[in-house]
């Protein structure tokens, strides 16, 4: 047997290396072309997933739009079904007067709260009030509905004893409709007795028609929100209404999110594609040239040394460049390899961490490093969030990844994800706190008092619910700005955490309305001493910009279980005695008790029958005359509004005029009052003038210079004889705004007088700058003339700078004659008083002008 031939190093393989290497680079093309067909493959299954997840977000927010319509019609249902003056005016008689004319229930639910349809159904079965989107309409429920209406009577009447709406999902020839009922109820209403008749029952019906629909999805963003058709209901993707869609579906056309990724990613992998193509075919062409060359001899062999060194420094300097470090450990878990962007990244040596147990560097919350390393399943493809100290002592987070190598150790990166965390973390913070003060916000609120109610077992320990609200608080906000108002905002949180133990919540729910929940308090006097601490505390002097500013609080308080045990009515349990507290002089707290809910009623009985007696007359002008103090004649009279209420009798402005400016009624109200004035002005003497008082809210919500301007063209009278009287309040905001519309009625004419001059703020300033014609110095003055030097002083500048600003210059409250004497000193220009005259209603006014004799005032 012949022995084998040498071995010999230098001898070419049998195969050429060119042609292995062509072998190698189409089998890494063919992985190439692979991985670029996976990665487009993913990408277009990524992209239809966005598209499901759209589609259910839409079907999420379309389902809630729909849930919210129907909660709030139930809502206002409620409010008008158990109330006792619905009870009275709809159940035990029918007063469509009540119900429509003074639009208690009547077209403003069509034009506020678009209920199309509204029925009351009598304990007869017969429909005996009607409302068909905003007017009165003989038509009986079953009519209107398509449908008999008993049904939802009787459902609506089964619950009554619950005082709780149904409400359902219908069809009204072949349009959606959304059905609420509820047996009307007295309430809480301690005047109005039940009788014993079945009760009366109120339906409110919303038509879903696609104007509505629109209107929904809007709000809710969802595009294309409509009455899904047949074909769309076969295809999917729709909201049924009602049991099984009997009320027919709710169609909607989500998003796309799919067709921009494709378009922005799909040319980018093509593109990619085309240049790794390209870079294979110059590696191959290029790695084709070095082959032949080292099949050629030794010399082309060290040219792919070279080749292969330059290839491991460019996998080096991409490595150094990226923002990760990389490492390897071996089987003990000790490190032997550390990138050059580990001192970067972290600031430590790596010479003195090579040849380290990884645990000593990096550690988690659970268990060690290595043993999570170690662990089999995880072997393949690690990557796990961990936590390590800089080089400064400050702790890092970094996130590992890591492979098992054919050693026995493992290979991986690391990246610092320190911001990201912490931005997480900040955003979770954000959405459960105020972001101003840090406290707890609506949302945190309503969780933790859910929690702590539901845990609540006896009245022993009560859960106290307090609402507080800071007063003298605008003044700080107008005068000093927004920046200072958050500073002591800011200082009145911390003021107030510091008052609470640490198991009780302190929230901020608006610009200056805090919660506070506080649990376990043993009594009422623990309860008292707790305000009063938290008063002493808030009203301590904030210092400002080198100034002190001082705010104080008032408190309302609720408790549970005894005031409730839901969360929605203890908040608004303790805002009826926040609002209490305030009505008894600020600076103080008030306990929910039951008959300030009675209040609230009177309240609104009240703005109702306000609302009704601007409409039909009820309001009476009253003059009272204005005198030139030098020679005694009239020269105007102040037109004084009161409200002859047909069961109260004669109520005065104080009582109705902030349920006015609350509600809204203001401007209707200063539009009559000022049409009424004018009329009895023209048939006045030449030389008189009126003057009427122009509340601050109505000058700054509508279109004063347009009302005053229609006015005068409608009574006729000349502009130079009416006389506008604003106080100092009304310039406070939007001092730019205000300045144009005073501007704006001088051009007309009119007179602009300052009302209740010296009891404001920066009157000095004012007068300068906007365009008076007078002022009246308040009355507060002139009461304490007789004891006080100082006032007389205070009364003798005013009028200086009256004089000094060519302003005239009248004195309220003129009682005695020394007043009139000592002003006539003085050289006061004008006056009034009771002194002088009272105010008089139009016959006794009219009786005064026609008198010939001698002046008033000698």
């Amino acid at each position: 047997m012949p022995s084998p031939p040498p071995y010999n190093s230098t001898a070419p393989p049998t195969q050429s290396s060119a042609t292995l290497i062509r072998h190698s680079l189409f089998k890494f093309v063919f992985l190439l072309v692979a991985i670029f067909v996976l990665t487009s493959y993913l990408l277009v299954y990524i992209a239809k997933d966005l598209d499901r997840i759209e589609a259910q977000e839409s079907e999420f927010h379309t389902e809630t739009a729909v849930k919210s319509l129907e909660k709030s019609l139930v809502t206002i249902l409620s409010d008008y079904g158990i109330w006792g003056e619905a009870y009275t005016h709809l159940h035990l008689q029918v007063d469509s007067d009540w119900a429509f004319v003074r639009e208690n229930i009547g077209p403003t639910l069509y034009t506020d709260f678009a209920i199309d349809g509204l029925f009351v159904i009598d304990d007869l079965d017969r429909t005996v009030y009607t409302v068909i989107k905003g007017e009165m309409a003989p038509v009986e429920a079953s009519q209107w509905l398509a449908q008999p209406a008993l049904p939802f009577v009787e459902r609506a009447r089964s619950v009554a004893d619950a005082e709780t709406p149904i409400s359902e999902f219908i069809t009204i020839n072949g349009v959606p409709a959304l059905l609420a009922a509820i047996a009307i109820g007295p309430g809480s209403d301690p005047m109005v007795l039940p009788d014993k008749r079945l009760p009366s029952v109120l339906i409110f019906v919303t038509l879903l028609d696609n104007a509505m629909l629109d209107q929904l999805g809007t709000t809710y963003g969802v595009e294309n929100l409509h009455i899904a058709t047949a074909a769309e209901v076969s295809a999917g993707s729709t909201l049924a209404l009602g049991k099984s869609g009997a009320a027919g579906s709710l169609y909607w056309t989500p998003e796309k999110p799919s067709t921009r990724l494709l378009e922005l990613a799909l040319p980018l992998v093509i593109f990619a594609a085309l240049i790794v193509c390209l870079m294979t075919w110059v590696i191959l062409r290029r790695t084709t040239i070095a082959a032949k060359a080292f099949d050629a001899g030794y010399a082309a062999l060290k040219s792919s040394e070279a080749a292969l060194a330059t290839s491991e420094e460019r996998f080096r300097d991409v490595v150094e460049a990226s923002s990760d470090w990389v490492w390897e450990v071996d089987g003990d878990g000790r490190f032997t390899y550390l990138s050059e962007r580990f001192e970067t990244v972290t600031g430590l040596a790596k010479v003195s961490w090579i040849g380290k147990v990884i645990d000593d560097l990096l550690h988690t919350e659970v268990e060690t490093i290595s043993h999570w390393l170690s662990t089999p399943p995880r072997k393949s493809c690690l990557a796990l969030q961990c936590h390590y100290f800089d080089d400064q002592g400050r702790e890092r987070i970094t996130r590992l990844s890591a492979r098992a190598i054919a050693s026995g150790g493992l290979r991986g990166t690391a990246t610092d994800v320190t911001e990201e965390v912490e931005s997480r973390r900040r955003i979770e913070f954000l959405s459960q706190h105020d972001p101003l003060t840090g406290l707890a916000n609506r949302t945190r609120l309503q969780a933790f008092l859910e929690q702590k109610l539901s845990s609540l077992s006896a009245a022993d320990n009560p859960l106290v619910v307090i609402s507080l609200d800071l007063d003298r608080f605008k003044p700080v906000n107008d005068l000093l700005g927004h920046a200072v108002g958050d500073l002591v905002l800011d200082l009145v949180a911390k003021r107030l955490s510091g008052c609470v133990r640490n198991g009780d919540l302190v929230a901020r729910v608006g610009g200056d309305e805090f919660i506070l929940v506080l649990d376990a308090m043993g009594s009422q006097e623990e309860i008292e001493d707790l305000c009063a601490r938290m008063i002493e505390t808030i009203e301590q002097p904030i210092k400002v910009e080198e100034q002190e500013v001082f705010v104080g609080a008032s408190f309302g308080i609720a408790l549970a279980p005894n005031d409730g045990r839901e969360v929605a009515e203890l908040l608004r349990y303790s805002d009826i005695a926040l609002y209490e507290a305030k009505a008894a002089g600020r600076s103080t707290w008030r306990f929910y008790a039951g008959d300030m809910n009675e209040k609230i009623i009177e309240r609104r009985r009240m703005e109702s029958d306000l609302r009704f007696a601007i409409k039909h007359g009820e309001l009476r002008l009253h003059f009272q005359p204005r005198y030139r103090i030098s020679d005694g004649e009239m020269v105007g009279a102040e037109a004084l509004v009161r409200w002859q209420h047909p069961v109260r009798g004669l109520i005065p402005p104080d009582m109705f005029i902030p349920i006015a400016e609350d509600s809204g009624l203001i401007v209707p109200l200063g539009d009559r009052v000022l049409e009424t004035a004018c009329n009895h002005a023209a048939t006045w003497p030449e030389g008189l003038f009126v003057s009427v008082n122009l509340s601050p809210i109505e000058f700054k919500r509508s279109n004063v210079v347009e009302r005053i301007q229609n006015n005068l063209v409608k009574t006729g009278i000349d502009p130079t004889r009416l006389e506008l009287e604003v106080t100092e309040s009304t310039m406070l905001e939007d001092a730019a705004g205000t300045l144009e519309t005073m501007k704006a009625l001088k051009a007309l004419g009119i007179r602009i007088t300052m009302d209740d001059f010296g009891t404001g703020y920066s009157s000095l300033n004012n007068l300068r700058t906007f365009p008076f014609d007078g002022l009246k110095i308040d009355r507060s003055f002139l009461n304490r003339l007789a004891n006080s030097e100082e006032d007389k002083s205070v009364i003798e500048a005013m009028i200086g700078l009256g004089r000094a600003l060519s302003l005239t210059v009248t004195a309220e409250g003129i009682e005695t004659a020394e007043h009139l004497q000592w002003l006539r000193t003085v050289s006061c220009d004008e006056g009034q008083g009771y002194f002088l005259s009272r105010p008089l209603d139009t016959q006794m006014f009219s009786a005064l002008l026609a008198e010939t004799d001698s002046p008033p005032i000698a």
